[in-house]
């Protein structure tokens, strides 16, 4: 178990680059099944969930070239199929929530998909019922191996149809949506997720012969066609790491430029910060955040009531960011009640939070009350494990604020999602280590 020793309370300067998207890059590469053609992918993050998916795409038979830093291309023109069913798979797909993605690729290519229940962030329920009812209504039949948490679709020619999501989730409509390109017909999907990352997706399909109409819309409408060609694809930078840098600063107090943004895919990001108080200037397509000399100050509503921040399907706040509000939070001027509807265990990481001196009443599960010491008292270090990707680097930006020297477990939680994180960080001054 890898461990990260901070120094806290030095102030960061300079720039730093956001890595590309993780959860386009596990949309994106799951993607490259549809088609016997090369596809090559920029910006993928040199990260272990999206590692883990490259070796599974590997495994599977996929040609893998590696052209650079973050570039590779792809050719799935002799897939091994037998490998669904073997006891490594059964192994390897578990470890990785990203793995269910595959499923629509294959069942739309070769008849069929088989997965084992993935494993991912101890977040919460995470379902997988709207997958495989999408799969259901384009015409497969599924089947479950309770003894071994084995899900498997399969059907000799999926057909369109219209379909309802009983949720808008992100990675049901990537994998429906891959699966209805070579359906036969017209599939129609109502209540669709419509994040950036899935608009990427449709992009790139689209640019392989798909025919996919209602981008950036919750109505996503998909001609059916026999094949897909090969491609070019470029991945957006990836919004959570954005946001979290923009704590970063804040909460260090610290001077600092975020490069190459893709602003216009940030939506609520912006205002999200700007409503805890925080300034942040556009600057061409960077985000410069000045130094908070002052702190800053939460936003009340007209009438003085407390400030809600709550996540919501795009163009919504994304359910990600919110651990990052949360901490965030603990050094404003002000209250504010952080609102996680989506994962019923994320806010539990809040106890190592109180640990280390920060105001915050756990309402429920889904519900916290910050009161922001407004630098008046800094929070002070400590040791704590990493429960999740957003909880850690939640931690690791308290840490980074927090006067002394924490120390952080189980940080494979962090490379989970994040690229070469402390090496990064020590280049804008942190006093980080990897022990």
């Amino acid at each position: 178990m890898g461990t990260f020793k901070i120094e806290g309370g030095h102030k960061l300067h300079g720039a730093i680059t956001p890595q590309g998207a993780k959860n386009e890059a596990l949309q994106i590469l799951c993607a490259v099944l549809l088609t016997p053609e090369k596809v090559t992918i920029h910006n993928i993050p040199d990260i272990l969930d999206v590692n883990k998916l490259i070796q599974l795409l590997e495994d599977l038979g996929v040609k893998i070239q590696k052209k650079g830093k973050g570039s590779y291309t792809f050719k799935a023109d002799d897939v091994n199929l037998d490998y669904l069913q073997s006891e490594q798979f059964k192994q390897d797909g578990r470890g990785l929530r990203g793995s269910i993605m595959l499923v629509g690729p294959l069942l739309a290519r070769f008849g069929k998909g088989y997965i084992p229940k993935p494993g991912g962030d101890k977040i919460g329920r995470r379902r997988l019922d709207t997958h495989f009812e999408g799969f259901i209504n384009l015409g497969a039949k599924f089947r479950y191996n309770k003894e071994e948490y084995f899900y498997g679709v399969e059907a000799k020619k999926l057909k369109g149809t219209y379909m309802l999501l009983d949720e808008a989730s992100v990675t049901g409509t990537a994998n429906i949506v891959m699966a209805a390109v070579l359906a036969e017909g017209k599939t129609t999907i109502y209540n669709a997720a419509c994040e950036p990352y899935l608009q990427q997706l449709c992009k790139m399909l689209n640019r392989m012969g798909a025919k996919i109409s209602g981008l950036g819309s919750n109505l996503l409408v998909i001609e059916g066609v026999s094949e897909l060609g090969g491609t070019e694809h470029t991945m957006l930078p990836d919004m959570i790491e954005i946001g979290s840098w923009i704590g970063l600063a804040a909460m260090t107090r610290s001077e600092l430029t975020i490069k190459n943004v893709s602003w216009d895919n940030l939506g609520q990001i912006p205002n999200a910060f700007h409503k805890l108080g925080i300034s942040l200037e556009r600057r061409g397509d960077d985000i410069y955040i000045p130094e908070h000399k002052d702190g800053y100050k939460i936003h009340s509503y007209i009438d003085g009531s407390i400030l809600t921040v709550a996540d919501a399907p795009w163009p919504g706040l994304t359910p990600d960011l919110l651990s990052i509000i949360l901490v965030v939070a603990t050094q404003a001027k002000g209250e504010v009640l952080v609102h996680q509807k989506m994962f019923e265990s994320r806010l539990f990481f809040v106890d190592k939070l109180i640990d280390m001196g920060a105001k915050i009443i756990l309402c429920d599960p889904h519900r916290a009350t910050v009161i922001g010491h407004d630098f008046k008292s800094t929070l002070k270090a400590t040791t704590m494990v990493s429960p999740d990707i957003r909880a850690g680097v939640s931690l690791l930006i308290a840490a980074l604020s927090a006067k002394g020297t924490s120390t952080i477990h189980n940080i494979e939680q962090i490379d989970r999602g994040y690229e070469d994180i402390d090496t990064r960080l020590r280049a804008i001054g942190a006093k980080i280590d990897r022990v």
